[in-house]
Parts: C-alpha cells; structure tokens; sequence
C-alpha cells in the first residue's frame, strides 16, 4: 500500500501546483498579445490566474476548514473567470484553438479537484 503524504504547507495542495504552472503558461501566452492589451485582457488573465494559487494558500494558512472552504469557492470563481477570458482571447484571435482547448482542460481539472477539496472538508 502507498502510503498519501501529508499535506503539511499550501505548497504541497496539488491545486497550488498546478495553479503555478497555469500562471506560468498564462504570462507565456500573453506576453504574445497585442500590445494594446497589456492592460485589459492579458492583465486581466494574469490576475485570474495568480488568484487560483493565491486563494488555495491563503484558505490553507486560516487552518480553519470553514475559512478554507470560503477560499477554494473563491479559487472556483477565478477559474471560471479564467476559462472565460481564455475562450475570450481565441475568439479575438490571440490564441489559437489548440491552445483554448489545453488551457480549458487544465484549469477544469484544478475546478475538479477543487470542488472535490471542498466535499471533503
């Protein structure tokens, strides 16, 4: 039998992982958009983005699981908030629909293991 670690700091939570590597693709991505947008959308995204990883440590640190519920439906919203900027940035060309179709999926899956966190506490 494997034996689970145990989650000791936010930076063990798998949700704080993978949101570090959403942020890193996300800065990747629009550091490609057009000028104009470095204060709109890329900036917008670049804050949903930091939000996910942002709120599953702050939530972790409270070491109360009503507070760190309150903070993972917060990491929900930035999710959402996420996906719809992405699908906003391939409908005004700025992605192409490969890279929509990669970046839904791995914030979906951070949703996922989110609203599973969330059952559990």
């Amino acid at each position: 039998m494997v034996e689970v670690a145990k989650i000791e700091t936010y930076r063990d939570l798998e949700i704080w992982q993978k949101g570090i590597d959403v942020v890193r693709e996300i800065y990747t991505l629009t550091a490609k958009f057009p000028k104009e947008e470095s204060y709109g959308l890329a900036s917008q995204m670049k804050r949903a983005a930091i939000s996910i990883s942002s709120n599953a440590a702050e939530g972790f640190r409270r070491q109360h699981n009503k507070e760190f519920k309150q903070f993972l439906f917060i990491v929900l919203g930035s999710c959402a908030e996420l996906e719809t900027q992405i699908t906003i940035a391939k409908e005004l060309g700025y992605i192409e629909h490969e890279k929509e179709k990669d970046m839904l999926e791995k914030t979906e899956h951070i949703c996922r293991m989110t609203s599973n966190l969330i059952k559990k506490l």
